[in-house]
């Protein structure tokens, strides 16, 4: 196969869940400029009408649906609706994710089981429902897990970052990708993460406004993730060009997960 045709993404349906703003929607656009179709999920109606807009502005073929999937049973609703509206799946990237700052002698229940009741459940329940309905019996499909280099570890030394339920959920997050793409793998399907760093989006943002000094001279290249930085990783690993890679946790941050 000539080498620019294993990144193309022409004629696949790519579900992108919390698509509708910041990495998640850098993802979409991506995928779509690869020539996937585009299903983005989110809670807000209004935010996911702007973002199809931008996509669509961008000459990306976009949907939207919108879906709390910390619900229960969202995951099979949000299955049954692309499959009638689009009849396929074949790519799903876990994005969805949300934060709550607290320190941990403090942390409140309510917050510990928000976070993981999106962060981790939500990505399971929806991988299993499109695993049983779509890549199992077709024996294909590409699954990309958005992570964090806080699931690597402790925070950074910055201020007043008290997420130690973000972190735990996104290091259960890299072990089920590995774990799943060992369990998978006999399906020919590929489980892989993203893990970014720093990037300046709306639930980042108060923390790299107050410690950005810190965290850019933490950076051996000295700057945060922009708008284009998971692009080209996130279609390398969802593409034919990564079929052969499954089980791995990308980090992209700069190199600042390397710094000791």
């Amino acid at each position: 196969m000539e080498l620019e045709k294993l990144f193309r993404l022409d004629g696949q349906l790519a579900v992108v869940t919390g698509g509708s703003r910041g990495l998640g929607l850098q993802i979409a656009e991506g995928l779509g400029q690869m020539g996937a179709r585009i299903v983005i999920t989110a809670r807000r109606a209004g935010d996911l009408e702007q973002a199809v807009a931008h996509l669509e502005g961008m000459g990306v073929s976009a949907a939207a649906v919108e879906s709390n999937l910390a619900e229960p049973g969202a995951a099979d609703l949000l299955v049954d609706k692309v499959l009638e509206d689009h009849g396929r799946i074949d790519i799903l990237v876990n994005n969805a994710g949300t934060t709550w700052g607290a320190p941990a002698e403090d942390y409140p229940e309510a917050g510990w089981r928000k976070v993981m009741a999106l962060n981790i459940d939500a990505a399971f329940f929806l991988t299993q429902a499109v695993g049983r309905r779509q890549f199992i019996p077709r024996r294909a499909g590409k699954v990309l897990n958005i992570g964090s280099i806080t699931g690597f570890g402790g925070n950074p030394p910055v201020q007043e970052m008290y997420t130690i339920a973000y972190n735990t959920s996104k290091g259960a997050l890299h072990n089920f990708t590995r774990a799943l793409a060992a369990e998978w793998g006999r399906y020919d399907i590929n489980v892989n993460a993203l893990c970014p760093g720093f990037f300046p989006t709306r639930m980042a943002q108060d923390t790299v406004e107050r410690n950005l000094e810190s965290l850019v001279g933490g950076t051996p290249l000295g700057r945060l993730g922009g708008p284009d930085d998971l692009k080209g990783a996130a279609v390398f690993l969802v593409s034919a060009a990564a079929r052969h890679i499954t089980g791995q946790c990308l980090a992209v941050d700069g190199g600042s997960s390397s710094v000791v």
